[in-house]
């Protein structure tokens, strides 16, 4: 019987924490494999989440603001849409970026392994093919990052093209006429925001009586009013206990989820969009004895399982579940492997809805700092008085920094407007020097941008803020 092939590091799941932990092991001279049961690299993310959402995101934005914003520019146009070729090019798109990854593999030297994987006992691993034949491998380390899938309704069973999940709403076919999305977080409203954009009557049902859970209350009322005036309709506080579906659609039961009469809601296609859960199935975990708690959650102690050689990261763990938190674990996993430091700081990932505007965030909400009795001071500046955003007809939102009221310890910037998403890294990395709201708000801004305004409102932590 021929010896398994060994290896320094074996990971399981080929998504953003598997292939960047493949990859930073080759950098540092590991033998590394990783183990995908996809047909291509690049998990959830690439393949049928981050990317391939952004792509139709930026796509319906530009067909939108065509409809909408061009004559206000003196842009004359008759936009039409083609969903055919803006399906084409997400799918182009998300080639080229796995396509990327396999490079990436080839030129660090790390073997990809096709099949799903399974842990038969300490260092050691069955890989079982698509045509069902099977192989071990053994390595000195395992990394578990097999990463999340979406969460099931009960009472409400998916069904193609009806009743769909996250995957199901990137691949539409036809613009739905009436789309009901349940859950009113990340998902569902960026993906609810791309089929409004192409012409779908939106309405968004959420058990809790506020959007975006997580989200800074403040800044989660002012997106929902800046979500219903682009015609999106919210019906909060209401649970949906079953759906029936039929030629003409789907018929959805929503009562108020405190109590009180049901209702009926008609939709032809229902997004289920409530959240994602920790995807452990078949791996084997018991071989090892792992057992995750009751939510499917692996721990970890600073990325370990408890388990000697046995590593876990991204989705499956404890931390936000973001594909760029679990980039930082996966560097920091393989960097502890090969006797470096390796540390991420999970109150310093930072969280973005990529709708338009954006809405990004880092550090604690105003909720939080409240319920946890911390004296602070909050600076706040809109976009509508700031210069860029005012040219540009950005106006919406406002840039937000809650400091400590003795120390001027930055502990939280939440940004509501144009490129939130970018402008949030500056705030990360003050955070993470332990930064001050006066280093932000006396570092020279280049003039106008909207940065601007996460500098102004760091001004107005100490009411100095440069506002007419």
């Amino acid at each position: 019987m021929a010896e398994a092939p060994s290896y320094d590091v074996i990971i399981i799941g080929g998504g953003p924490g598997g292939y960047n932990a493949a990859i930073r092991a080759g950098q540092l001279g590991m033998k590394a494999a990783c183990i995908e049961m996809r047909d291509t690299l690049g998990g959830t993310c690439l393949n049928v989440g981050c990317m391939p959402s952004k792509a139709l995101l930026h796509a319906s934005e530009m067909y939108d603001a065509a409809n909408t914003e061009f004559a206000t520019l003196g842009i004359e146009v008759s936009p039409k849409l083609n969903l055919v070729q803006m399906m084409k090019q997400k799918a182009e798109s998300v080639e080229a970026l796995t396509k990327g990854i396999e490079f990436l593999f080839k030129k660090n030297k790390v073997d990809w392994v096709r099949g799903r994987g399974r842990i038969t006992g300490p260092g050691q691993v069955e890989v079982t093919a698509a045509d069902g034949k099977t192989s071990t491998l053994s390595a000195k380390n395992i990394v578990i990052a097999t990463g999340s899938e979406p969460t099931p309704l009960p009472g409400v069973a998916f069904e193609a093209d009806k009743v769909i999940d996250s995957t199901g709403g990137l691949s539409l076919s036809v613009v739905p006429k009436h789309l009901i999305v349940i859950g009113a977080g990340i998902i569902g409203l960026e993906l609810g925001s791309v089929w409004r954009r192409l012409g779908a009557q939106v309405t968004v049902v959420e058990y809790l009586p506020r959007i975006s859970p997580g989200m800074d209350s403040d800044l989660a009322k002012a997106f929902q009013r800046v979500l219903t005036k682009q015609g999106m309709t919210f019906k909060l506080g209401s649970k949906v206990t079953a759906a029936k579906s039929g030629k003409d659609g789907v018929e959805l039961t929503v009562e108020p989820a405190a109590g009180g009469d049901a209702e009926t809601l008609k939709g032809d296609v229902v997004l289920v969009a409530i959240g994602r859960r920790p995807y452990t199935e078949g791996l084997g975990l018991e071989a090892v004895g792992i057992e995750p708690d009751k939510r499917g959650v692996i721990g970890n102690d600073h990325l370990r399982t408890g388990k000697d050689g046995v590593w876990v990261i991204g989705d499956v763990t404890t931390g936000p579940m973001l594909a760029h938190k679990a980039e930082e674990d996966a560097v920091a996993v393989i960097e502890l492997i090969a006797g470096k430091a390796g540390h991420v700081d999970y109150n310093l990932v930072p969280s973005v809805v990529y709708t338009y505007p954006e809405v990004a965030w880092v550090g604690q909400s105003e909720d939080q700092l409240k319920a946890d009795g911390v004296a602070y001071k909050v600076g706040k500046f809109p976009f509508s008085a700031n210069s860029r955003a005012k040219i540009n007809h950005e106006t919406e939102g406002y840039a937000k920094v809650l400091a400590d009221a003795t120390t001027d310890r930055i502990l939280g910037v939440h940004i509501l407007g144009p490129q939130a998403g970018e402008m949030i890294a500056e705030a990360c990395i003050a955070m993470a020097f332990g930064g001050a709201s006066e280093d932000i708000a006396r570092t020279c801004h280049a003039h106008p941008t909207r940065s601007e305004a996460v500098k102004q409102a760091a001004m107005g932590v100490e009411n100095w803020t440069m506002q007419a």
